[in-house]
């Protein structure tokens, strides 16, 4: 199991798919997954960009099989992004297109913002406004967690993510994926990265960018995205249907190959 030690108090767990031919140097592309899930999350992801791209597919510090995080720890947004920069500085790889889905797409947000120098391309996958203001409901989705653990949580939860369309085995395998994250992980999490505010680093993207979305998400309105998308220059905005908000699981064959497409078209 390929991991790194990323700082004294976090050993983070990746993985790297190359299907590449091996006589290529090809291009990396890092993919951020969202809120209490893993690098298992792009599974439908990898046979489509495997064979162009090297997929770099870390779990994020508290998740996966990367080290939890305690409940005092004084996670931020940045903290996020200097682990993943540590993390590619390790494999060597100096350049890399990025996709985010979920909460991982407000971090790939700020990431773009903060390094243009070294992101290529960016993808962001139902992924939340830039101002989240979920502060209000930490007091009582912390209490649900400590009193029912992640996994109750997040079968509670997962209609609205995954849509009306999927099937009941696969919103099963969701809810377990989900349900093995720490509870001291998920309540660190919920009381610090969600309420995070990134209106003011869309301008400052400087890659091309792609947006995607569902015509009934729960996380915000095609209109509502628009207004943010439009803040980022050379971005487009892609509408799906369905009404799923977490589009890279309800859709990963389309999300994959619009992303592979955007990968191909800033190479030409």
């Amino acid at each position: 199991m390929p991991t790194a030690r990323i700082a004294p108090d976090l050993k983070m767990h990746y993985l790297i798919d190359d299907y590449t031919d091996p006589w290529r140097d090809p291009e990396t592309i890092l993919l951020l997954h969202g809120n209490c899930e893993s690098s298992a999350a792009w599974f439908g992801w990898v046979p489509h960009l495997a064979r162009s791209l090297r997929v770099v597919r870390p779990d994020m510090r508290g998740y996966g099989a990367s080290t939890p995080v305690p409940r005092d720890f004084p996670w931020s947004l940045d903290i996020v992004i200097d682990d993943f920069i540590k993390l590619m500085r390790t494999l060597g790889i100096e350049r890399f297109h990025l996709v985010g889905a979920k909460i991982g797409g407000t971090i790939a947000r700020r990431f773009a913002a903060r390094c243009p120098e070294r992101v290529r391309t960016l993808t962001v996958v139902g992924s939340p406004p830039p101002k989240y203001d979920v502060a209000a409901r930490v007091a009582s989705l912390t209490a649900e967690i400590e009193q029912h653990g992640v996994e109750d949580w997040a079968r509670r939860t997962m209609a609205g993510r995954l849509g009306s369309r999927f099937p009941p085995e696969g919103v099963e395998w969701w809810v377990q994926l989900m349900g093995r994250t720490p509870v001291s992980s998920q309540i660190c999490f919920m009381k610090n990265i969600p309420n995070a505010d990134i209106t003011a680093d869309l301008p400052r993207i400087q890659c091309p960018t792609l947006v995607i979305t569902t015509e009934g998400s729960g996380l915000a309105s095609v209109e509502d995205t628009r207004a943010w998308q439009l803040k980022i220059p050379h971005s487009r905005l892609l509408v799906l249907p369905g009404d799923s908000y977490h589009v890279a699981a309800s859709d990963p064959d389309r999300c994959a190959r619009e992303t592979l497409d955007l990968v191909t078209r800033a190479g030409a």
